[in-house]
């Protein structure tokens, strides 16, 4: 074991090195090795690593060692997405801090009665880890109080983005004191983070372990048809071979765009067409459900596909060759990001193929064409979405937040919150991820129960 990554090399106070040994953690994981410097140097950090990866221990260690034990007042907050990682986090931190008598961390979540937080608040804690729409509750309500506050965390603060809570964020960020340290751990870092980060945190030091984006993390191919009446059944083929969560078929007409979603919907597939001529609410509900992962596939024009921020795309197929060399690039570079693997297929006729040479020059690469996969896979079941949403009548104008939405699916355990993904408000609607299996049991919570103590109508979209 090199020094460099032994717990033993930081400045650490020998109960908590002591505790570490007990506990048997004697080498840093990668993200420990390079956050936990510059977390005890008291700069703010930002760390973009995957689940798993010894976060929390990255920050806890850093909170535990400047913590006063003496000074019954909360001096840190951590944010989590949801309350299942609040109540993970904050048994880690209790493990951490097991040498050190008399610490007090407490969990604020949604789903759970005010009440009785309330009372562990007048008690005292050092350390709070909680869900943002709670904490934002607490803190309007005045019964939690962050003027001895000396560190902010949020973790996995894409997710949290994700489910909607970048107004509680906002709000819970003006009670915090200044100077504090901040430090925010996301597995990935969209234009949303950096926006948060710039805003809230001075000179971070940018902790990365995912592969940044390359060209060798999009596997492009290219697939050659002998005529239009074989596209459909060549793109049948590849969704069946790849069986992507998420695909983005491109397509040079709204017509084709129309036609190619209603198509694979007869064969089995879940898709929706985004084009210049959806109405503005159906373009909405069209890019929720999908970004959210309970439609599979999304048929566009490059028009309609135009500012489209959705991470995690497993796969871009050309159902044409676009027009501009520079469009099929911008195509094929919305997959592969944030360290992950995509592929960019590639459809083309004979018509077609001075198109590929004069991509082949563009691009400064040979293109190789593939074979088709074997027809026999048509036999094979197109792969069902994760993911199902809810609709619920009521948005930011009936003051409906992300909380209260998880809160209410989480409540007496009838949602695990893990099951819960993207949560999106608008002004007179809210949509909710729900994991496919359990959503007529979300559906049925949301239906007979309240937010914000009123009945709402609530539908499951239907593929």
């Amino acid at each position: 074991m090199s020094d460099e990554t032994a717990f033993s090399s930081l400045t650490l106070s020998p109960a908590l090195l002591g505790n570490l040994s007990s506990l048997g953690y004697q080498r840093m994981t990668p993200v420990q090795a390079q956050s936990l410097p510059p977390v005890l140097a008291g700069k703010d950090v930002i760390a973009q690593a995957k689940t798993g990866s010894g976060k929390t221990a990255a920050f806890g260690l850093g909170l535990l060692e400047k913590l006063e034990v003496k000074r019954f007042r909360v001096q840190s907050l951590v944010l989590c997405p949801t309350r299942e990682l609040a109540d993970q986090v904050a048994g880690e931190l209790r493990k951490l801090a097991r040498s050190i008598h008399n610490i007090k961390v407490l969990t604020l979540c949604g789903g759970t009665p005010f009440g009785p937080q309330i009372g562990s608040l007048e008690h005292g804690a050092h350390i709070v880890v909680g869900t943002p729409g709670r904490i934002e509750e607490h803190l309007r309500k005045r019964t939690l109080k962050l003027d001895a506050l000396t560190m902010f965390v949020l973790d996995e603060a894409d997710r949290m983005l994700d489910m909607g809570f970048q107004p509680a964020l906002d709000a819970i960020v003006e009670y915090l004191p200044s100077p504090r340290q901040t430090l925010l751990f996301s597995a990935t870092y969209p234009d949303q983070i950096e926006s948060i980060a710039q805003r809230i945190m001075t000179d971070p030091v940018m902790v990365t372990l995912a592969e940044s984006h390359d060209s060798n993390s999009i596997e492009q191919l290219f697939y050659k048809v002998a005529n239009n009446e074989e596209l459909l059944t060549a793109l049948r083929l590849l969704l069946l071979q790849h069986r992507p969560e998420s695909t983005l078929v491109f397509c040079n007409t709204r017509r084709e765009a129309r036609q190619v979603a209603d198509e694979l919907n007869d064969f089995g597939f879940t898709a929706l067409a985004l084009h210049g001529e959806l109405e503005q609410k159906d373009r909405e509900q069209t890019l929720v459900r999908f970004s959210n992962k309970s439609v599979s596939v999304l048929v566009a024009t490059d028009v309609a596909a135009r500012g489209l921020d959705i991470e995690a795309l497993d796969a871009v197929i050309n159902y044409h060759i676009a027009r501009e060399l520079d469009v099929h690039v911008h195509r094929i570079g919305r997959t592969g990001r944030a360290g992950s693997k995509g592929i960019a297929c590639t459809l083309y006729s004979e018509k077609e193929a001075f198109k590929v040479s004069r991509l082949e020059e563009h691009l400064g690469q040979t293109v190789r064409t593939e074979p088709l996969p074997p027809l026999r896979i048509l036999d094979q079941l197109a792969n069902k979405p994760p993911m199902s949403t809810l609709q619920i009548d009521g948005g930011k104008k009936q003051k409906v937040r992300p909380g209260d939405i998880l809160g209410a699916l989480t409540a007496n355990n009838a949602v695990d919150g893990k099951q819960v993904g993207k949560i999106q408000i608008f002004d007179r609607c809210a949509y909710v991820a729900v994991n496919r299996t359990v959503a007529k049991t979300a559906l049925k919570v949301i239906t007979e129960g309240k937010l914000k103590g009123r009945s709402f109508r609530v539908r499951q979209l239907r593929d």
